[in-house]
């Protein structure tokens, strides 16, 4: 074999190591962004199975689809470009963007844990119409909602998996964010997908006629069936506390790198102090900012109504 030969090999070889090696760098960075980002995914797919209610089954797939379409829009041709820009041009707007997104996850988690307490309170996506022409108004309507909720989550989503690699390069980021954004967009509308269609697969299987598979395959779809409004509970609760839990982390954080650590300090000697897990007294410190957030935001809704001309007030 020849020496050029072999010295190409070789090189190759090299590259191949580097390429494996980026790609590793590539992964861990996600994981470890993908732990951070942990509330806004369970929240996500807790709340977008709304969307596809009161549709024919036969459309449910077909929404979840458009959404997940629009979410990768999202975070690959919008907010990918947008952060790597902010990134490069103004490095120090990414931590007030960050906890911006950690005090909307405060907010949102405290709006939910206020419905828990005031039960119906709580909007639903309302029944979609039975006429064919006004249904498809009403399915574009509700993905276009879908899909604008879907951009501030996303945001909050790209913005900590920026702000989890301040040493990375371009295209280090560049790698990060794209791989987040696809593997992110998967798991999430993936889940909703299957919750979605739950129903469907339970009443099939119990539907199925008595024999050897087929009276354990009633029993599982009869609770499925039984189960699937359990779980759908489940996940919302998970997903707010999540919600605080991170979006409470975040604003500590944030404070640290801004130069004001007291409080988060004060608050984890406290967790120290009484053995609690930091992440809990992360999730009351959201709860509590978040009630404060929902208190003003009221407070300012209230005042712009009043300071509303009665010609203006919209009917009810």
């Amino acid at each position: 074999m020849s020496v050029g030969l072999i010295a190409l090999l070789d090189d190759v070889a090299a590259i191949a190591k580097l390429a494996a090696s980026s790609l590793d760098d590539v992964m861990a960075q996600g994981g470890r962004a993908a732990a951070k980002a942990s509330g806004v995914v369970i929240d996500d797919a807790a709340v977008t199975p709304q969307y596809v209610m009161g549709f024919h089954p036969a459309r449910e797939l077909p929404i979840v689809g458009r959404i997940a379409l629009g979410s990768l829009r999202n975070k690959l041709l919008i907010l990918l470009p947008i952060f790597l820009l902010l990134v490069s041009v103004a490095p120090w707007v990414i931590t007030p963007l960050v906890m911006l997104g950690g005090g909307y996850l405060c907010y949102e988690g405290a709006e939910k844990a206020l419905e828990w307490l005031r039960p119906g309170a709580s909007p639903q996506a309302g029944p979609a119409a039975t006429q064919p022409g006004e249904a498809r108004v009403i399915e574009d309507q509700r993905v276009a909602g879908a899909i604008r909720t879907d951009l501030i989550l996303s945001a909050e989503i790209m913005a900590i998996t920026v702000a989890s690699m301040p040493e990375a390069g371009f295209w280090m980021r560049a790698a990060v964010l794209a791989l987040v954004g696809i593997a992110f967009t998967v798991l999430v509308y993936g889940a909703v997908a299957m919750i979605v269609k739950a129903d469907d697969i339970g009443l099939a299987l119990a539907s199925r006629p008595p024999g050897p598979f087929g009276t354990p395959a009633r029993v599982f779809g009869r609770a499925v069936v039984r189960g699937m409004p359990g779980l759908l509970k489940l996940l919302s609760v998970a997903g707010t506390l999540a919600m605080l839990w991170v979006g409470g982390g975040i604003i500590l954080h944030g404070l640290e790198e801004l130069g004001f650590g007291a409080l988060s300090h004060a608050l984890h000697a406290l967790a120290h102090g009484i053995g609690a897990a930091e992440a809990a007294i992360s999730a009351v410190f959201g709860l509590l900012l978040g009630l404060v957030l929902v208190a003003l935001h009221h407070l300012l809704a209230g005042i712009t109504r009043r300071d509303l001309p009665a010609s203006a007030t919209p009917p009810r």
